[in-house]
Order: C-alpha cells, then sequence, then structure tokens
C-alpha cells in the first residue's frame, strides 16, 4: 500500500510536468489554450509547471538516495559532518 502511494506521489508531479510541456510546445505553434489570454503568459505558466514538476521529481529521489548513502559526498547532508567535527574543533 505504501508503494502506491509512492507512485501516486511520484506520477501527479510527472503529469504536471508533462502538462507544462504540452503549454510550451502550443505556444511554440501558436495555440492559444483557452484560460490563458496572451501566448507568452501561457509559456511561462507551462514553463513554471515544469521546473516544479522535475524539481519535486528530483527532490524525492535525491532524499531517497541521501537516505540510502547512494550519492556522492558533495551531495550529501551536513548534519553527518557534524557528528564528527575534525579534530581541531574537538579542543
Amino acid at each position: 500500500m505504501i508503494r502506491l502511494f509512492a507512485l501516486i506521489i511520484m506520477v501527479i508531479p510527472g503529469l504536471i510536468a508533462a502538462l507544462g510541456v504540452k503549454l510550451m510546445r502550443d505556444m511554440v505553434f501558436g495555440i492559444l489554450i483557452t484560460p490563458f489570454p496572451i501566448l507568452w503568459l501561457q509559456f511561462l505558466v507551462g514553463f513554471l509547471f515544469f521546473v516544479s514538476g522535475v524539481g519535486f521529481i528530483a527532490g524525492f529521489i535525491l532524499h531517497r538516495d541521501r537516505k540510502r548513502n547512494k550519492v556522492q559526498s558533495r551531495f550529501q547532508t551536513e548534519a553527518k559532518d557534524q557528528a564528527n567535527p575534525p579534530i581541531e574543533e574537538r579542543k
């Protein structure tokens, strides 16, 4: 059941990102969708949908990989570094 919820959490931002790509594509071809009065506003909303959807998915994957210690050292959280401070700070 938990995996089903995780799948739903991943599908919804994916659909939002896909809608953003569709809105940007329609603007390039000059197709104006009903709720938008001008094309550049349609492109801007599509871009925001795309960035927010992909950003959520990327953050979800980064969070999951951090928990499993499968990221490079530059992407690890700094909380682990504070648990074992360098020798100079221990004094």
